[in-house]
């Protein structure tokens, strides 16, 4: 049996934006389909129904903008997508991107735990959490 598990991220209207954003960020393929192209009427045109971003590796991130009105009932619901692996070259440069434009929570370093952590917000607001297994031979100053 495989099961696979794939953050799906809701906006007020900027999906498109983050998904490409997203896609700078990440790679891989993506795919934008908006409301207009399937008719649904009371829906922004230019609003994402759905978007999907296939990176590889088992990473897909799917998005669509919020249907208007629906932020007042988010009720400040919090999500992390959390990266774990032992590839620091990659996260290091995903967390380096997402915090060029965001903001740094906790730096990238090593933790009590042993493995490599950091924590940061990119700028719609979504906090992304890097857990890298420490390569042999690693060191704090690189």
């Amino acid at each position: 049996m495989a099961i696979s598990l794939s953050p799906y991220l809701n906006f007020a209207g900027n999906g498109r934006e983050a998904m490409t954003y997203y896609q700078g960020v990440f790679g891989g393929e993506l795919q934008l389909f908006g409301y207009a192209a399937f008719g649904m009427k009371d829906m922004p045109e230019d609003g994402l129904m759905h978007g999907q971003l296939e990176v590889g590796a088992g990473l897909t991130i799917m998005a669509s903008d919020a249907m208007p009105g629906a932020e007042q009932t988010w009720g400040g619901t919090r999500v992390y997508c959390s990266f774990f692996g032992d590839d620091l070259e990659t996260q290091q440069r995903w967390f380096d991107a997402l915090a060029a434009d965001g903001s740094v929570g906790m730096p990238l370093e090593k933790q009590v735990w042993g493995d490599i952590y950091g924590l940061v917000m990119d700028k719609y607001g979504i906090e992304w959490m890097f857990n890298v297994s420490v390569p042999e031979g690693w060191s704090q100053q690189g």
